[in-house]
């Protein structure tokens, strides 16, 4: 059997504001229904449920920011309260009245649950919802649109231990389909066209039963310590390095902690062999110059570790060694 996918996104939505029907909207203008999937933009969410603000926008992306993942001039890509990463933390002042913002939902997931019961309440149909944003993508230009609130949705597609048809099994093919969902909606939306509405048809087979909402977008953030790119390169020097020179300085964004022989091999590349790491079997022990100090807490505390002085021997003074101006540290790696 084929594979078929309607989108159709009306014109005739109009001025959206805060107390807008949008429920209404979608039952009038897209006629939805059992396994249809249901796609508004974050925009209209947001100013049906009055997040649209006078606020400057510059003191509004602050207020929605909680970490900076990486900064070029005025330009800042922010991680939110949502743990989405976005440019402007998904501040937006286009299409809106001039002068104001629109920020996200507060919670686009729960925005996407009062939908899809909406319409299950005015139409008598199962549908999934998406609700979307515009993000670009490390390492690509342009952006695309993507699943920032879901309800009634398998937002992921898991084939790990399936086959494919030449007999290899399947380890981490996780298609991201309420990501693709909404990408798909946005072609026929468009960014300028005044539809921020939008049905897919033909993916009955994603949409869940109408007592369950599933795990929502929420589902599709990845947990910080599997994120390999939680810093621009930029930014995750001067973390380290301000880590390094203030212990009270808070530092995440690095991922879960590395493997000893991660952290093995960046002190011999950053100090030298000469550094001698040695593994101990409960950590790891290196011989580095006194010098090194502020280097090493940097190297240590973006791998997620931490160092100290060895523990002296008898009357030896702790981390002392035979050689002069060195001396013999411990690394941990901290408990879970």
């Amino acid at each position: 059997m084929s594979g078929h996918l309607e989108v159709h996104a009306p014109d005739g939505v109009g001025e959206v504001t805060a107390g807008t029907d949008l429920v209404g909207l979608v039952v009038e203008l897209l006629a939805p229904r059992d396994g249809d999937v249901v796609v508004v933009t974050s925009k209209v969410v947001a100013k049906a449920e009055g997040r649209a603000s006078t606020l400057d926008r510059e003191r509004a992306i602050d207020d929605e920011t909680v970490r900076v993942v990486a900064r070029r001039g005025p330009t800042r890509i922010s991680r939110t309260r949502h743990g989405l990463t976005l440019a402007a933390a998904g501040v937006d002042n286009s299409n809106v009245v001039r002068g104001s913002v629109v920020l996200l939902p507060l919670d686009p997931d729960a925005s996407a649950r009062a939908l899809r019961r909406g319409v299950r309440e005015r139409a008598g149909v199962d549908v999934g919802v998406v609700v979307t944003d515009t993000a670009g993508r490390a390492w690509r230009e342009g952006q695309t649109d993507i699943a920032v609130g879901a309800a009634g949705l398998a937002v992921l597609e898991d084939h790990a231990g399936r086959h494919d048809s030449y007999g290899n099994e399947l380890a981490v093919t996780a298609p991201a389909v309420a990501d693709e969902i909404a990408g798909a909606a946005e072609l026929a939306q468009g960014k300028l066209g005044g539809r921020p509405l939008a049905l897919v048809r033909g993916r009955a087979d994603l949409v869940l039963p109408g007592d369950d909402d599933g795990p929502g977008a929420r589902a599709l953030v990845r947990d910080p310590a599997r994120d390999m790119f939680g810093y621009g390169a930029r930014e995750a020097v001067v973390a380290a390095l301000a880590a390094a020179s203030d212990p009270a300085e808070l530092v995440d964004g690095f991922g879960g902690p590395a493997g000893a022989d991660d952290l093995a091999g960046a002190v011999a590349r950053v100090l030298g062999v000469e550094a001698r790491v040695a593994d101990t079997g409960d950590g790891l022990v290196a011989t580095v110059r006194d010098t090194d100090a502020v280097v090493l807490t940097a190297l240590t505390r973006a791998h997620g570790w931490r160092w100290a002085a060895a523990p002296s021997a008898g009357t030896t003074p702790a981390g002392a060694t035979d050689t002069p101006g060195t001396t013999e540290v411990r690394l941990t790696r901290p408990s879970p």
